[in-house]
């Protein structure tokens, strides 16, 4: 019961800002979770943590340490990225629309509504109130749209959209008004405000650029101090001329120790008598800016939406409502490069630091990637699904998930990395249901266009389709464990068609139904069978002998879906009143049942009537699925609750709540009183006033929809359920393909201390001692009995390779399991591969009658050492491939030579 998050696939964005830390790591948010993607090592996961609703704004810290996440509720969660943990929460009275870190790291500048805030950043040591309001600035007449610090942390521009851009100084000038400072001119609402530095005088600031949302960018320079009030509220001498150093320093030299100002009297002094008290300059704020240049995108009538400016190279990114972007040269206004991404919004661009990679977003597409400007090239493309993904499937070792969705494509991903590395579109509607065919490179796939493809995934094509006379609609899929013969459940016509995977021809159509079939699985065993229908029964055909029906098992109520145990010896099905009834298919008799209304039960729409605790509606499994070894079962369905059942005992073991996103519908199990108006909810009450470029755009995923049939729409809030469950072979993780995209949960063991036959003497300190004095045998066992991973591998390694067989016939049989779990881990973290191979090699020999005995116990550890074979012998072959051609390369060349 030991499973815990492990990532998220299917939509790498969904919207919000992303950002790439460092120098690879990109940083985006995933709905309500963050995401974080290595573009060195093409590796992504996504972090536990959770916040109450979509994420709108993220901020990393300069080091990298830290990732501040914001929420549509305005609630900030302060989170550890080394550790993936929640180190502090907060909330704001307002949205929040910009957040920002200081370049040194010790504030952040957060836009709350039309306030701009700063905060001491909190640090690694326990606080009671880790966040302190250092201070507020009230001046914006409209909401903040754009933070950039200066490089010393002492200067803030801030964008709004009252058509304005102001500068903060946030250090303490004695005497000197505070009033920022504003750059005018725009005709439409600020979408991003940059520093501009000079490399010539130690990156002082020297300028300004301001973008407005109509596509027109501003260059402004700064010519020095011109008086302001105080100490520094004399008349400032005349701007020094154009192009002279003092110009370009903000009007002081290097021989300069102070400013040059004006007495009372006009009369220029210099300060040398300063040197080595304080220096004293005029604050940016009140110094003298000019205008120089105005320039535009020329995108109309496509509005600007996203902008980022890399201060090193002097480049501005700019992203525009129509799916262009455009990179320029500043402050000379040069386009390298005017590119198109899609047709839709870009809703992030960003540089990493280096500033040869940019990252773009297009929330509607669900799309994220990465380019690099100056070869031209891709560095990451991902995209997930535009709808819910209906349909997952493993392949045999584990190693790769194939999802089906709504939108027509069948994506394969990597389960250790989270890539998807093809996608399939051929089919013309939604798929149903996938399939891995037993030897690991065909996938099968049925639609609702009335077809059913097989994909070569070694050549990523289409390779045969299977039809029937007349078109059809399919919604269930198997295969039989030779992959000889494909079967497909039809939602129109109930019947089942049988096709010959070999020829492609249609050997049988099985019908008896009276309902769609929604579930279809062959029997692990023998050549059964097995299918459910919502005519209320389960039936039993043997396909090769042509009998029709072999067994029927009769319901109560609407048969959802069947699946069997992995042994083939016992046949579970869920029913629309709730209940998993447990057949045994060679006696055909009920074994046991579950009543699992209550447990699955819980969360509310806002469109129901009665609360989820009086609700009938959704308090069924539409989808279930066994553990490898068949001791637990898995089942989901219109809820936000996955439930696992001890099969032997019937009981509830644990119940998985798979989001707390409230932006999803039926996650509430009680709704607001106060939100409830004359007319309904408030939520459904659609009052805004914004045109749909200002925001996402609300849509409809899903051919289904997101709403319940008959129900009020609303407003096309995602309703929160499971459609499909499958467990690894391996027995280690589990996927569930739900509205936010497919959950991956897996096995941690890492901090599990699990001791058996423990007694006083079984200590680490023996464990050590055993190994000094040369005792494989005994320090093995040892570390077995304390069950501590660190040393079982330790002792492990120990052994000399010429006592490996002695060593493996006195290990009991009783350990062999946590042995080979061992083994697989260490096989794919340790270099001496032969060496574990040896190992595994001798407890087989010497176990093997006892394995094939106990095979179910020991599936989960058996097939978790295939997957990591299989997978090393793919890259030894690679390389060795890759050498063989290289040496054929290199004779050829040495002997033409």
């Amino acid at each position: 019961m030991n499973f815990r998050f492990q990532n998220l696939l299917g939509a790498p964005y969904r919207g919000g800002n992303a950002i790439i830390s460092g120098d690879s790591l990109l940083i985006s948010p995933i709905g309500n979770r963050v995401s974080i993607t290595d573009l060195i090592n093409s590796q992504t996961q996504t972090l536990p943590c959770q916040t109450s609703s979509n994420i709108a704004r993220i901020a990393a810290s300069p080091d990298a340490r830290f990732l501040i996440a914001i929420d549509d509720n305005s609630r900030l969660l302060f989170i550890n990225l080394r550790r993936r943990v929640v180190l502090h929460r907060m909330s704001f009275k307002k949205p929040v629309s910009a957040i920002a870190f200081s370049p040194d790291g010790s504030l952040v500048a957060v836009g709350v509504g039309k306030l701009v805030q700063i905060w001491r950043s909190p640090g690694f040591k326990k606080e009671f109130f880790p966040f302190q309001l250092v201070r507020t600035f009230a001046d914006c007449q409209g909401a903040v749209t754009s933070l950039d610090w200066s490089p010393d942390s002492e200067y803030l521009l801030a964008g709004s959209k009252d058509l304005a851009v102001r500068l903060f100084c946030l250090k303490n000038f004695s005497g000197v008004s505070s009033k920022p400072f504003l750059f005018l001119g725009h005709r439409d609402s600020i979408v991003g405000a940059f520093f501009r530095l000079d490399k010539k005088f130690n990156n002082k600031v020297c300028g300004v650029y301001t973008i407005s949302r109509n596509g027109s960018i501003f260059v402004w320079n700064y010519m020095g101090g011109d008086g302001g009030s105080g100490d520094f509220g004399k008349e400032v001498s005349e701007p020094p001329a154009p192009g002279t150093p003092e110009q370009r320093a903000g009007g002081v030299s290097d021989e300069n120790v102070g400013d040059e100002v004006y007495t009372e009297l006009g009369k220029r002094k210099k300060i040398d008598a300063l040197i080595g008290e304080e220096e004293s300059e005029v604050p940016l704020h009140r110094g003298k800016w000019e205008l120089s240049k105005k320039n535009s995108f020329d995108q109309t009538p496509a509005k600007l939406t996203a902008c980022d400016y890399h201060r090193g190279l002097d480049l501005v990114v700019a992203g525009f409502s129509n799916g262009v972007f455009g990179l320029y040269q500043m402050p000379d206004f040069v386009c390298i490069h005017l590119l198109s991404i899609s047709k839709e919004k870009i809703t992030t661009a960003v540089f990493n630091r280096l500033g040869n990679w940019l990252s773009f977003g297009c929330a509607k597409l669900g799309q994220l990637l990465v380019w690099e400007w100056r070869s031209e090239s891709y560095v990451l493309k991902q995209q997930g699904h535009y709808f819910d993904v209906n349909c997952v499937a493993y392949s045999p070792d584990s190693q790769l998930l194939a999802t089906g969705a709504d939108d027509n494509k069948i994506k394969v991903w990597t389960v250790s990395s989270g890539f998807c590395f093809v996608t399939f579109s051929e089919h013309t509607n939604a798929v149903t249901a996938l399939h891995f065919m037993p030897n690991n490179n065909c996938l099968l796939s049925a639609s609702l266009d009335g077809t059913i493809r097989a994909w070569d995934l070694f050549r990523y094509r289409n390779f045969r389709t299977f039809t029937t006379p007349s078109s059809r609609q399919f919604v269930s899929l198997a295969s039989d464990q030779s992959g000889e013969v494909i079967c497909a459940g039809t939602l129109d016509s109930f019947e089942i068609f049988v096709w010959s995977m070999k020829t492609g021809r249609l050997l049988d159509v099985l019908s008896g139904h009276e309902g769609p079939v929604h579930g279809l699985m062959f029997s692990p065993s023998n050549a059964i069978l097995a299918s459910s229908s919502w005519d209320k029964t389960v039936r039993l055909w043997d396909v090769f002998e042509g009998k029709g029906a072999v067994e029927t098992f009769p319901h109560t109520h609407d048969v959802l879906t069947s699946v069997y145990r992995p042994d083939g010896k016992q046949l579970a099905c869920s029913t629309l009143d709730g209940q998993i009834h447990f057949w045994d298919p060679l006696d055909g008799v009920l074994m046991y049942t579950i009543e699992g209304r209550r447990d699955i039960a819980g969360g509310r729409l806002m469109t129901d009537r009665r609360s989820a605790a009086n609700s009938s509606s959704g308090k069924f499994f539409t989808s279930l699925c066994y553990s490898a070894d068949g001791s637990y079962i898995l089942a989901g369905g219109n809820s936000k609750y996955i439930c696992m059942y001890d099969v032997s005992d019937q009981v509830l073991l644990r119940r998985f709540q798979i989001t707390n996103n409230l932006s999803l519908d039926g996650v509430l199990d009680f709704l607001n009183s106060k939100n409830m108006t004359e007319a309904g909810p408030l939520d459904l009450i659609d009052d805004d006033n914004s045109d749909e470029d200002e925001g996402i755009s609300k849509q409809t995923r899903g051919k289904l929809g997101y709403d319940l049939p008959g129900s009020i729409p609303n407003r096309g809030r995602p309703v929160i359920r499971t459609k499909c469950l499958r467990i690894a072979p391996t027995g280690r993780s589990w996927a569930a393909a739900t509205t936010e995209g497919v959950l991956i949960y897996a096995i941690d063991d890492s901090f599990v201390f699990d001791p058996t036959d423990l007694d006083i003497d079984v200590t680490p300190e023996a464990v050590d001692a055993a190994l000094n004095e040369d005792q494989y045998q005994m320090a093995l066992l040892l570390s077995l009995r304390l069950n501590e991973d660190f040393l079982i591998k330790k002792c492990t390694l120990a052994v000399q390779p010429a006592d490996i067989p002695a060593v493996a016939s006195s290990v009991p049989f009783r350990y062999l399991q946590r042995l080979l779990e061992a083994f697989s881990d260490l096989m794919e973290n340790c270099p001496h591969l032969e060496f574990i191979l040896r190992w595994c090699q001798e407890l087989c020999k010497t176990h093997g009658q006892l394995i094939q005995q106990n095979s179910r116990s020991l599936l989960p550890a058996l097939r978790s050492l295939q997957k990591v074979i299989t997978r090393l012998h793919q890259d030894l072959s690679d390389t060795c491939s890759f050498n063989e051609y290289s040496l054929r390369y290199l004779c050829s060349t040495s002997h033409k030579s």
